[in-house]
């Protein structure tokens, strides 16, 4: 119950539409259930010799009948359709913005892959049952019951048919679903195996290529469809025996009303049972076993959504492990930044600390060099300053204040982050670059693309700062991706500016370029750079050496190269024909 409460509060603004089907399918289903009525009537009455008027009077009524069952039916249609797209619609947005509050520990706990699949194939699950919840589920009731009823009523003993073929038929289809569901629940999970190799391969396509590892890639693609495909023909295997089931009761119903019907006829002389009570018989027959069939699709369908269900409520019961304090502080004094005994690691199962007693004092509009090898920390460390993740221990303060008494939303404004993996969205260089300030004027963007060192190649490009840019960055190269993601990132005119080894694409001519400009016309703004190459970090008023997730050394470059080993040890590798030297 809690689950389908939760779901209903999707509904919202569609309350009508779903309220008006119920009520249009109610309506339907009632004509629906007289139309045999009246017309066993019309058959007897003609039997009986009446006159043409009083059949044509009948004939009037059943045509006027259909015509509103038509129009009852339409409408409901019309109204389950808007209602169901509209509940799909929320449903969606609900799971969007639940996964944009996630921090980057939820989003470690769901593969993008997984998510995928939960807003697209399970949510259209979902739907498909509210749907037919809306509709089938009212309608195949209650014409089930009044058929049922009505069989009874006009066919006496004929009826007794349903009292075999019904709970044949039952047992039938539930035999079917309850089969057929542990290869429908497999197939869900399964479906993220086969979306992460689309995502990957997509992705990575480049490397893919470069190192000629397509028939691997094709051959995972296939095993994960192949794996798919198998439950799926196990499952609809067995789903497929619904059909010569159904027609198996229904020439049975047929047989057995058409034969014992037509004995009574002639016996009793239509006295116990009329033709127009045959005629009306095999009708309901037909409905009753149609809405049995009916009830069995909204079983197999309930049930192969309820997996569905389940995974969507996992992403909406997942709450935030990063929230706001109470009386949180939305504004950030100044750009300094201090670690006060930090020890951090992604996961509370983690043995390992990803940094580890770290204390360090960064002064407002300071340039902080960080070098380091790979999985020391440098990443780790300059995402505990906005806040994308907690610290373990300890705490971070920026201007002053530790970052968990912040708004979240403010404290990431007064933070800009080039990552070291650039991503720029489809749409033109000026749309991308106002993600760091959507009110940016024209001059501004100049201004900060110069700063880039980025103006130079835009203003190349045929239509300049309108040039399009395809989904990825993929027409533009790796290092004009970075001067671009550089430039959005100096329009936000944040307190404290990171750059995570965002330079690396550049050569080093533009990367000392870059440098200097940011000395003078950002003074203000604190300036942590990582960089795997001395040459962009040695003008730094302070260089950071991590190593193995601890702070090894401090200092200026003169003073690291006398008293730092790891950082002379570098230094001289890239001074003395080094990846780096030219």
């Amino acid at each position: 119950m809690q689950m389908l409460k939760r779901f209903l509060q999707c509904v919202r603004e569609y309350k009508t539409s779903t309220i008006l089907t119920l009520i249009f399918i109610v309506g339907e289903s009632v004509i629906e259930c007289l139309i045999p009525f009246i017309t066993s009537d019309l058959i007897d009455t003609i039997q009986a010799g009446a006159e043409l008027s009083s059949i044509l009077k009948t004939g009037l009524i059943l045509v006027g009948l259909a015509l509103l069952s038509l129009a009852c039916g339409t409408i409901a249609g019309f109204t389950c359709a808007k209602a169901s797209a509209g509940f799909a619609k929320n449903l969606r947005r609900d799971l969007f913005h639940r996964i944009q509050d996630f921090s980057f520990e939820n989003i470690d706990k769901f593969s993008s892959s997984s998510l995928v699949t939960r807003m697209t194939t399970d949510v259209m699950n979902v739907r498909m049952s509210y749907m037919m919840l809306i509709r089938i589920a009212v309608r195949a009731p209650l014409m089930l019951i009044f058929s049922v009823i009505m069989a009874f009523i006009m066919g006496g003993s004929l009826a007794l048919s349903f009292v075999v073929v019904i709970p044949f038929l039952v047992c039938g289809l539930l035999f079917v679903a309850r089969n057929a569901m542990p290869a429908f629940r497999r197939v869900f999970k399964k479906y993220d195996r086969l979306n992460e190799s689309i995502e990957e391969n997509v992705r990575a396509m480049r490397v893919v290529k470069g190192f000629a590892r397509e028939d691997y890639e094709k051959k995972k693609f296939g095993d994960a469809a192949e794996d798919i495909r198998g439950d799926f023909t196990r499952a609809e295997r067995l789903v497929a025996l619904n059909s010569p089931l159904m027609q198996f009761c229904v020439y049975f119903n047929m047989i057995f009303v058409l034969s014992v019907g037509a004995y009574l006829v002639v016996q009793s002389g239509g006295s116990v049972v009329g033709v127009g009570d045959i005629t009306a018989m095999l009708t309901y027959g037909m409905q009753i076993l149609m809405q049995l069939m009916m009830l069995s699709m909204i079983y197999v369908t309930l049930t192969m959504s309820g997996e569905s269900m389940k995974r969507i409520l996992e992403v909406l019961e997942e709450k935030s492990t990063l929230a706001n304090p109470e009386n949180p502080i939305t504004e950030v004094a100044d750009g300094s930044v201090d670690f006060n005994g930090v020890s951090f690691k992604y996961s509370a199962k983690a043995k390992k600390y990803a940094l580890a007693d770290v204390d360090l004092h960064v002064k407002s509009g300071m340039t902080v060099g960080i070098i380091g090898g790979t999985g020391s920390g440098k990443s780790s460390f300059v995402q505990l300053i906005p806040r994308l993740y907690d610290v373990t221990e300890g705490s971070v303060q920026v201007g002053g204040v530790d970052v968990r008494d912040y708004d979240i939303e403010g404290l990431r404004s007064s933070v800009a982050m080039v990552l070291q993996k650039n991503l720029l969205f489809s749409g033109t260089i000026k749309e991308n670059l106002r993600w760091g300030n959507e009110n940016a004027t024209d001059e501004e963007i100049k201004d900060a693309c110069v700063l880039a060192q980025a103006d130079e190649f835009i203003r190349s490009f045929p239509d300049g700062y309108d040039t399009y840019i395809e989904q990825g960055g993929t027409n533009v190269s790796g290092g004009q991706k970075q001067r671009l993601c550089i430039a959005r990132a100096l329009l936000k005119k944040p307190k404290i500016l990171i750059l995570d080894d965002s330079t690396s694409a550049v050569d080093m001519k533009t990367d000392a370029l870059i440098r200097a400009g940011f000395k003078k016309y950002i003074p203000e703004t604190t300036k942590i750079i990582i960089a795997q190459r001395i040459a962009s970090v040695q003008d730094a008023d302070m260089i950071i050496v991590l190593d193995n997730g601890k702070v090894s050394a401090v200092g200026t470059h003169e003073e690291l190269l006398k008293s730092s080993e790891i950082y002379r040890e570098v230094y001289e590798q890239q001074t003395n024909g080094g990846a780096d030297h030219e």
